[in-house]
């Protein structure tokens, strides 16, 4: 059942005042919450069969194509500045390679065998999960990537907006958000990519925390790569340990991370 590409709740879009536009995308939107709260107990079961994985050396690929793999590619790329893991850690694919971010790259995503390819081209294996995103659940690149990693013993998981989809069937783990008709028939960017870009927050974030890169509540292992992040983490380390401003930045400087500062601390005491 296609419901991402069934007709809108609204018609005549283009008589709409801009207001009446505003509410009813807002309205739609509404809709996400809801359905992603349906799906918790399957990002739980995700993330506990990844995070076990990962502490041993695994990876995690999000593949997808369109919206759904730029999502992937933008939750993928900002986990490291965030939680001070490398760039391999979580790794983002998008059919028709990287030109595809900001272009789309004609019948990319209609190729079933390629994304295989490309992931034996990262040497995967079986400590590694690969999680496919597509908003239809009938995308031939994403499914090719995961009935291929499934067959070679490797964790897969999706996240869709369809139920009972081509892509859900080749997963050990779907979470199908269905979130209902695009406010714009068909435009999945809207809610379908909402809900996408939420689980994938709540997938590396409660994997990040589970690794232990969180303290308390705060990022003690981000990358200073800007002078706010310099000083949030500078306020972290007076918060913690009562040191002055001055020391507090010039310990996070000499250290490069606010979690080695406070490791530096323990040993003194």
């Amino acid at each position: 059942m296609n419901i991402t590409e069934s007709s809108s709740n609204y018609n005549n879009l283009e008589q709409m005042s801009v207001l009446e536009l505003l509410e009813g995308i807002h309205n739609e939107d509404k809709k996400v919450f809801p359905a992603i709260e349906k799906v918790i107990p399957q990002i739980e079961k995700l993330v506990s069969e990844i995070v076990p994985r990962v502490k041993k050396g695994g990876r995690l690929f999000y593949i997808g194509a369109g919206t759904s793999g730029r999502l992937g590619i933008l939750d993928a790329s900002e986990i490291p500045p965030t939680y001070g893991v490398g760039y391999g850690l979580v790794i983002g694919l998008i059919a028709g390679g990287d030109q595809a971010i900001r272009k789309a790259v004609e019948s990319a995503e209609d190729n079933d065998k390629l994304s295989w390819e490309i992931l034996k081209d990262h040497k995967i294996n079986n400590l590694d999960t690969v999680v496919g995103i597509a908003a239809s659940g009938g995308t031939p690149y994403v499914i090719g990537a995961v009935k291929n990693a499934r067959k070679n013993g490797i964790l897969t998981g999706c996240i869709t907006n369809n139920p009972n989809t081509m892509l859900a069937k080749n997963v050990d783990i779907p979470i199908e958000a269905i979130v209902g008709p695009e406010f714009v028939t068909g435009s999945t960017r809207m809610k379908s990519g909402t809900a996408q870009k939420l689980i994938l927050n709540m997938i590396t974030t409660s994997l990040m925390i589970q690794l232990g890169r969180v303290k308390g509540n705060k990022m003690v292992n981000m990358q200073l790569t800007n002078e706010k992040l310099i000083m949030r983490g500078t306020l972290m380390i007076m918060d913690e340990l009562n040191y002055s401003e001055t020391k507090a930045k010039r310990l996070l400087l000499l250290h490069g991370s606010v979690q080695k500062v406070f490791d530096e601390a323990k040993k003194l005491l």
